[in-house]
């Protein structure tokens, strides 16, 4: 016999606003422990230094974390102009410095060349893997590394403040994008070099400034009203996927991994229009039963809930 699974088998999500100081495993365990949740996974890493949205995954709504990750994401940040760091942050030692600093006018103009698809080089400190170690763990080891560009897409990006040493920005993105990497190319680009003081992720998909919970309000209410008042259900974030209600006789063969097939014409009207492979979101009362691929006639799970 098994060993029983400790903690509550909680499914669900927690749009936390991380605060600045500690990482996103950190928040995790933290949002883990209060909630006393068997399993528990988060949707993007933010570094200490960054603030903002992590949304919190526990248990069933761990299967759609790839979802929430793909997502588009929007950060205000701030570059201090004059100085680049090994890190391309605050926290890095300083590699390089100039005199130059833009003007409000040089920085707009540059604007627009960031914007769209661009190919970009992650910074040296980052978790992306190389022959199996992450970027970071070779860096911090003095290893000399080689970062690939790559294609990603910035979808907005302003120019919120100007203040002469500095100056604040907001950007919308896709899955990829590295927000530090974009302030020391745009310095680049505007003659002298940057790095980022301050870094807010504003939006993740779906998970929004305006529904987050900070780690210390969570942390400060009673457990069961956490539950009630701030667990999103699994299927929050993936409004934007088709849904197919099912009737309750249908649950049984999707939760066995097993397929459906609606022949008779009022099943097949049932079926949401989609192009071929594109994921559908099965569910009975409102609640997640299965993400699943529609063929012809067949509903053909792919990920199964069980809650």
């Amino acid at each position: 016999m098994g060993r029983r699974k400790k903690g509550q088998p909680l499914s669900g999500w927690i749009n936390l606003d991380k605060p600045v100081g500690i990482g996103s495993t950190k928040a995790l365990a933290r949002v883990r422990k209060f909630l006393d949740a068997q399993k528990a996974g988060h949707a993007g890493t933010l570094d200490p230094l960054a603030s903002g949205i992590l949304p919190i995954a526990l248990g069933e709504a761990t299967k759609v974390i790839p979802y929430i990750q793909d997502a588009d994401k929007t950060y205000s940040f701030t570059v201090k102009w004059g100085e680049a760091t090994d890190t391309e942050d605050s926290e890095g030692e300083i590699i390089a410095t100039s005199e130059e600093r833009p003007t409000r006018e040089q920085i707009e103009r540059a604007l627009p060349a960031f914007i769209g698809e661009i190919t970009q080089i992650p910074p040296k400190y980052s978790a992306i893997k190389i022959d199996g170690q992450r970027a970071y763990d070779l860096a911090r080891a003095g290893e000399d590394i080689e970062m690939k560009s790559r294609i990603v897409n910035i979808y907005e990006l302003a120019l919120l403040a100007e203040r002469g040493q500095e100056a604040e920005f907001r950007v919308t993105c896709g899955k990829g994008t590295y927000v530090r990497a974009l302030a020391r190319d745009l310095a680049l680009k505007l003659g002298t070099y940057g790095h980022i003081t301050a870094l807010r992720r504003e939006a993740v998909g779906h998970f929004t400034l305006e529904s987050a919970i900070s780690l210390e309000i969570l942390e400060n209410m009673h457990h069961s009203a956490a539950l009630e008042e701030i667990l999103q259900p699994l299927q929050a974030p993936l409004d934007d996927i088709p849904a197919l209600p099912l009737k309750e006789n249908e649950v049984a063969k999707l939760r066995n991994g097993q397929s459906l097939s609606f022949i008779s014409k009022g099943d097949f009207a049932r079926l949401p229009q989609t192009a071929a492979n594109d994921p559908v979101l099965a569910t009975l009362d409102g609640i997640a039963v299965a993400l699943v691929e529609i063929e012809g006639p067949c509903i053909n799970p792919f990920r199964v809930f069980n809650q």
